[in-house]
Parts: structure tokens; sequence; C-alpha cells
């Protein structure tokens, strides 16, 4: 109720009624606490969700992967698995409900992604193992003004000009990365640490596009795996400058199976618009 107080013919208080903020005061640095406590676990709460909402989203892309890829395996399991899953998220879920179901989502989107790197390693990772190894392990941010292929295991004396063959040469993975931003979202856990991250984030815009499984796998024979997924980086970014993406792929699947298209200025481009000044770049 209000606060007032009866006053005396004198002008004194008489009687007081109301409430008193003194027990307040007194338990102000346990009411701080508990503030700072709600605060941080809403935020948990947040994280938990957004990580949750990317897992089921990334499993579900896989999962269609696998079924338009008619891939074999017991992929039925593996969607039941998912549906149990996804089914027991409660209504207006806890940190408590939400954490042990977040790391099991977190399990299976591993595992389906390994499942789906086995079956697709055949057909997408193509050329010397030991060469595409190697590169994997050993690329890193490279600087961006050399901007530089990955070298061919072959002597120079033996290298032979072929523009499809050049067409296949990846570049730096760093490079990628910096020219392309926006695919670092869709990778597992919302990273891209090595090149088979940046394939599972191609598949998944791939999907998210629009873009047939047959146009990504014809960019994949002839571009390779990898500039393939970096052709996806690179329309991904553009977006919204881009009317079909499919289309749009399959028109530089078609000039690079004439040897008249490489990825180097599109990627110096977006470089250039991220930011970053390119030099000596051919």
């Amino acid at each position: 109720g209000k606060r007032y107080a009866r006053k005396t013919r004198d002008g004194a208080i008489g009687t007081a009624f109301g409430f008193s903020l003194a027990p307040l005061l007194a338990r102000s640095t346990e009411i701080e606490q508990l503030a700072a406590k709600a605060e941080a676990d809403r935020l948990e709460l947040q994280r938990l969700r957004e990580r949750l909402t990317l897992c089921r989203r990334d499993i579900a892309k896989l999962i269609d992967v696998v079924v338009e890829g008619e891939l074999p395996s017991d992929w039925a399991t593996v969607q039941e698995h998912f549906r149990t899953l996804v089914q027991s998220i409660p209504r207006g879920p806890g940190i408590d409900d939400l954490t042990p179901l977040v790391a099991a989502l977190e399990i299976l989107r591993e595992q389906v992604a390994n499942r789906l790197q086995v079956h697709a390693k055949p057909q997408e990772l193509s050329g010397n193992p030991d060469q595409t190894e190697r590169h994997i392990q050993e690329t890193k941010p490279e600087s961006i003004i050399e901007l530089e292929r990955c070298s061919l295991t072959e002597p120079p004396e033996n290298r032979v000009p072929d523009p499809v063959r050049e067409t296949k040469r990846p570049f730096a993975l760093g490079t990628v990365l910096k020219a392309c931003r926006e695919i670092v979202n869709y990778g597992p856990d919302g990273a891209v640490r090595s090149w088979r991250d940046l394939m599972i984030a191609a598949v998944t815009v791939r999907t998210m596009l629009g873009v047939h499984p047959s146009a990504y796998q014809d960019a994949c024979d002839v571009m390779g795996p990898q500039n393939a997924a970096s052709a996806m980086a690179c329309i991904l970014e553009r977006a919204g400058h881009i009317n079909s993406a499919g289309g749009y792929l399959r028109d530089l699947t078609a000039k690079a199976r004439l040897g008249k298209f490489s990825l180097g200025p599109m990627l110096t481009a977006l470089l250039r618009a991220n930011g970053f000044g390119v030099g000596g770049v051919s």
C-alpha cells in the first residue's frame, strides 16, 4: 500500500503507515550477487539455445544430403536417434535440460559428418593422398599479398601446362577464409579449422541456397573438392547479388571445364571488399 503518516496538531508525526526499505539495503550485497547469477544463467541459456539450433540445423542438412545422394549405410537408425533427441526437448527448457541434450546432439553431428565424409571421400578427395593430407595438415593463413596456390608434388621441369588441372589446384585455406567470412558460421561448432570443415560447411550452404546435388558434384569433379567448397563460400559471400546460386555454380563449372575460370579473381575481389590490400596477384 501507500506510505503516509498522520500528524498531530503541533505538526509532529503521530502515526506512520507503510513499509521500510531498510531490510533491502541490508541485503544489497546478496541481491547484487543473485542478480549477477541470474544474468550469467540467462547468457548461458541463450548460448545453449544457439548451440542447440545450430546442431539441429547442421544434422538435418547433413541427413538431407545423405537422402538426396542415396548413400549406403544404416541412416534410418541415425534419423530415428536424431528424432528422439529433438522430441525430448521440453517446452521452456532450462540449463539443466539443455546441457546434456546439446552435448548429445554435438556428438551425433560429429558422427554424421564423419560417416558422410567416409562415403564421400572416394568421390571427392581426388589426387595424390599424401599430397592432400600434407596440404590439410600444413595449411595455415598465408600472406594476403602472396595469395598463392598450394604447390604441386611434381618438380618444375615435369609440370605441363594444363588449364583444367590448374583449375583444380586449391588456394590456401587461410586465404579463402579471409575472403569468405560468412562460410565460417556453417562449419562444425560455427568454425572452419580444416578443408574437411569447409567441405561440410559448403554442403550445408549448398542445401540452404538450393543448389542441386548434381551441380555441386559436377563442380567437385571439375574444380576439385577444395575449390568447389571455396566456390560455394564465394557464392554465399555474394548471395545477395546472385539470383540463382545453382545456375551460377553451373556456369562457373562450365567455364572451369574449358580452363576459362579461376577462383583467383573472385577471391581477390572479396579480399579487397573485406578491407585486405592485395598485391602481386595475377
